[in-house]
């Protein structure tokens, strides 16, 4: 319902796009392309996937009309190399994971935009450097993204904390902070975490950070948070920026979009 709705997080999104230079492209690491293989969207008009249950039927009626970018896409193969990422030219597009977000950043849908999957058989490791791969992309005016949550378990939400968090979530939430803002390359050592298995009982949603992370260490700094808090005990709303000047303007209520009602879709059933 973030891309519907206006809040703290959507306000800072939105400043970030207006304060960001306009990229050539912009590439997106979603959790939700969760996929068995390395792979770039390459169609000219990727469309708008809705692939989530239970939400009213203004948020299955939003379109993100924007272009495709096939070129791109080749490029992202080749740089990657010997690592193979595949060209998907019809069977994907742009999941909420990726328009929810660039309805407030990008509104006018006028930049191209590609996906990039993650690739579920792979370990953490594997997506760092895969992120590092992708930097010089940053160079050549790409603007990359990583969308996901730090902490993302949606069978431990508690109606009772729509904009608070339990402790575990704080403790693992901050240690990965302490990597992004200090040493990101370090990013891995938090599946020591104590919290680590509450924090993240599915990959998909952290993996995308690895990608940030990546992208920092292969640019030998560190990342700033753009925003950060907590919605229903069990989701942490972090995001993190590298190298990006975005003003810190007033906010609406920080508090995040509501999900289904639980007696219609349970929230682990959602694909949010």
């Amino acid at each position: 319902m973030n891309a519907l709705e206006h809040n703290g997080y959507t306000d800072a999104w939105r400043a970030f796009g207006n304060s960001s230079p306009r990229p050539r492209a912009i590439l997106v690491i979603s959790a939700h392309w969760y996929a068995n293989l390395s792979a770039v969207t390459a169609m000219i008009r990727p469309k708008t996937i809705h692939d989530f249950y239970g939400f009213p039927d203004e948020l299955f009626a939003v379109d993100y009309p924007a272009p495709g970018d096939p070129a791109l896409a080749e490029e992202i193969a080749e740089i990657v190399k010997p690592t193979w990422v595949g060209l998907d030219h019809d069977s994907w597009g742009l999941d909420h994971g990726t328009w929810s977000v660039l309805l407030h950043a990008f509104p006018k849908a006028d930049i191209p935009v590609v996906q990039l999957s993650i690739n579920a058989d792979r370990p953490f490791e594997y997506h760092l450097e895969l992120g590092a791969k992708l930097a010089p992309l940053r160079r050549r005016g790409v603007l990359i993204i990583g969308s996901g949550n730090v902490v993302h378990n949606l069978r431990r939400i508690d109606w009772n904390q729509p904009d608070g968090g339990f402790d575990w979530a704080h403790r693992f939430d901050d240690a990965a902070r302490e990597h992004l803002t200090t040493s990101p390359a370090g990013i891995i050592g938090v599946r020591d975490h104590a919290d680590f298995h509450d924090a993240v009982p599915t990959p998909d949603h952290f993996i995308p950070l690895l990608y940030i992370a990546g992208l920092a260490g292969a640019a030998d700094s560190t990342a700033d948070v753009l925003v950060d808090g907590y919605t229903y005990g069990s989701l942490s709303m972090t995001a993190y920026t590298l190298g990006a000047h975005c003003p810190k303007e007033p906010h609406s209520d920080i508090a995040a979009a509501s999900l289904p009602n639980p007696a219609v879709v349970p929230p682990d059933q959602t694909n949010t």
